[in-house]
């Protein structure tokens, strides 16, 4: 199983972020595009490349948490999905596996009866820009192997995991699971990723507990076993996503402690 790092705030750039991730003997760094370090064009894709080839350290990539592959203004939709395929071109050059996203939840109303989600209240239009953007990505990752990951975060909605499975027609596409995020709503969509355990190539791991996620491994009450066995079954990558130096480095010594088969 391959363990990787995200860029923290911490080290600052890309540099002080692949020298930490030596020390600490970690595979792969995921390099986070909510971050101006981690902009494409602030990315040094010469050096990047040879990191890759000289020291066998490969990259991830995690597309802005506030990107809306169906929001309902085509100009602000063009801009997402132009963001996405720049991407796309960056994970070629870089050979990077995978890149991770986030699903938008859109605009919800609350009425007396409780929220609508616009999404949902206009299905069809929601389709219809989720699957324009499933298809354009696929024809821009054309046969370079590239996947485009969907993470779970506060819960995946009923319209949500009917979008998704529709993504996965694609086998452009595939699943992550973020194990705290999961922890936090209780869980409730594990059954939908073992309904699609074929599809999990990549997973978010920090312990957490209650609703306080990002933690050390060995901070939280998360059944960490449990959840790294369904990583190496599934043959997925596995970010130690905690926020902090610190706590990776805690999570390191805790994986060499208690997952040295991993």
């Amino acid at each position: 199983m391959d363990f990787g790092m995200p860029f923290l705030i911490e080290t600052g750039s890309p540099e002080e972020c692949i020298l930490l991730c030596k020390r600490l003997g970690f595979q792969f760094i995921e390099w986070n595009m909510n971050f101006p370090q981690c902009q494409p064009e602030n990315l040094q894709t010469d050096m990047l490349n040879e990191i890759r080839q000289r020291d066998n350290i490969y990259y991830t990539l995690h597309l802005e948490e506030n990107i809306n592959f169906s929001d309902f203004n085509k100009r602000v939709r063009r801009a997402y999905l132009e963001t996405a395929l720049l991407s796309i071109e960056l994970a070629k050059e870089i050979k990077a596996p995978v890149i991770n996203i986030h699903l938008a939840k859109g605009i919800f109303i609350t009425l007396p009866d409780g929220k609508r989600y616009l999404f949902e209240e206009y299905g069809e239009l929601y389709r219809e820009n989720m699957l324009h953007f499933r298809n354009e990505c696929e024809r821009a990752i054309g046969d370079s192997g590239i996947k485009i990951a969907v993470e779970n975060t506060d819960g995946f909605l009923p319209y949500e995991q009917r979008i998704i499975e529709e993504l996965l027609e694609s086998p452009c596409f595939g699943l992550t699971l973020d194990i705290g995020h999961s922890h936090a709503v209780k869980d409730k969509d594990i059954p939908f990723y073992e309904k699609n355990i074929h599809r999990l190539i990549h997973m978010h791991a920090h312990d957490a507990a209650g609703t306080k996620c990002h933690l050390a491994f060995g901070d939280g009450e998360i059944d960490l076993p449990k959840r790294l066995l369904m990583a190496k079954k599934a043959g997925a990558r596995v970010v130690l996503e905690t926020k902090t130096v610190k706590a990776l480095e805690k999570t390191r010594g805790y994986i060499e402690e208690n997952f040295r088969d991993l």
